[in-house]
């Protein structure tokens, strides 16, 4: 038998003996855990049993099983399988460790949110309540339309300047400093948003000023920069075959970009415009800037103050009243409310972009 020959059996045979079964990884977890809870008991040996330190356990079991899987796996396997273990260890565990805060807030306020999420709070508002009681429609309605009017404003600009970014503005400075600014605007403090549009009613309208129009248009602010950055990037990568064949047949640019280039990109288009509004509905700061707070229905969004749901959770969250526990209940009712709007929208942005999504195939 030849050098080669031999060596090709030794390299397969190492590579097939001496692999661990797939269950040894699971047991070693176990495990690991097991042993840090025993040690984390042993240590709270005469406290109050609450006061069991859960998430120094985890970390101990964490660090436990990369140690025992390193060691099992060289000693089992081979050093190179060792370390490959050890890394998906270390991935797995950076997952499990950014999904842990996710995990606790949502389990937080689905259980505290869930001891006023009743028919009351979503049909009756707080005017005349000084203690139990009331709900928060008239925060619910203020913010559908106030984030409604602000995606009104801000999806036709953003959509006209990154469709100007893109077909029209190639190689040109005010593309370029467009461009520039619209990062800029993506990085700037809601606070600030809220401060620019207060700042210009004060001007115009006097101090102290409050609409909900002015909500929206803070909102708008906000908004604008993450239509242009996503429909720009979408619009970006539509292929120029598309466009080339529309101008062959003599199509022109403008009907082309509305019958072959929106089409084509209008499934992520919609997506990125879901997040958009996703990301400004939750925004507290600048509405209690410009909106501010009222204890009744008003659904004028041009003439006085209005109530949303951010603001009334802040509200009621900061200065409760008595009991103190209706104030509290009522804050982690529209805490929950507003994350499962945030949640709708973006379940409804995969669907969109799943209908709207190019046919491919036959």
């Amino acid at each position: 038998m030849s050098t080669t020959a031999i060596a090709s059996d030794t390299a397969s045979s190492s590579n097939t003996a001496g692999h661990l079964p797939k269950w040894a990884p699971w047991a070693l977890l176990v495990i690991s855990f097991a042993i840090a809870a025993v040690i984390f008991t042993f240590a709270n040996t005469g406290r109050d049993p609450a006061e069991f330190n859960i998430a120094m356990t985890l970390v101990v079991g964490i660090v436990l099983y990369m140690v025992l899987i390193f060691v099992v796996s060289t000693v089992a396997e081979s050093r190179r399988h060792a370390t490959d273990r050890l890394m998906t260890a270390l991935v797995s565990a950076a997952f499990v460790v950014a999904l842990l805060p996710l995990v606790s807030l949502l389990y937080t306020v689905v259980v505290a949110g869930l001891v006023r999420f009743d028919a009351e709070f979503f049909s009756s508002s707080m005017r005349n309540v000084v203690g139990e009681g009331g709900g928060a429609v008239h925060a619910l309605w203020g913010t559908v339309l106030i984030t409604l009017t602000a995606a009104v404003i801000s999806v036709p600009i953003g959509l006209m300047t990154s469709i100007y970014l893109v077909e029209y503005g190639q190689g040109k400075k005010l593309a370029r400093g467009i461009t520039f600014l619209v990062d800029v605007m993506t990085g700037i403090p809601s606070i600030v948003a809220g401060l620019f549009i207060y700042s210009v009613f004060a001007l115009i309208m006097g101090p102290g000023t409050r609409m909900g129009i002015m909500g929206s248009l803070a909102l708008s602010v906000l908004m604008i920069p993450v239509v242009v950055r996503g429909s720009e990037e979408l619009l970006r990568i539509v292929p120029n075959e598309l466009r080339e064949a529309a101008y062959a047949l003599g199509v022109p640019k403008w009907l082309t970009i509305l019958k072959v280039v929106m089409p084509t990109a209008i499934a992520g288009i919609t997506t990125s415009i879901m997040l958009a509004i996703a990301r400004v509905i939750g925004e507290t700061a600048p509405l209690l800037l410009t909106v501010g707070m009222v204890q009744s229905m008003n659904t004028n969004m041009f003439s006085g103050q209005m109530a949303t749901l951010p603001v009334f959770t802040y509200m009621q969250a900061k200065y409760p009243g008595i009991p103190a526990e209706a104030f509290i209940d009522r804050a982690w009712a529209s805490a929950l409310a507003l994350i499962l709007i945030v949640m709708v929208l973006n379940l409804a942005a995969r669907l969109i972009a799943k209908l709207f999504a190019p046919k491919t195939g036959r």
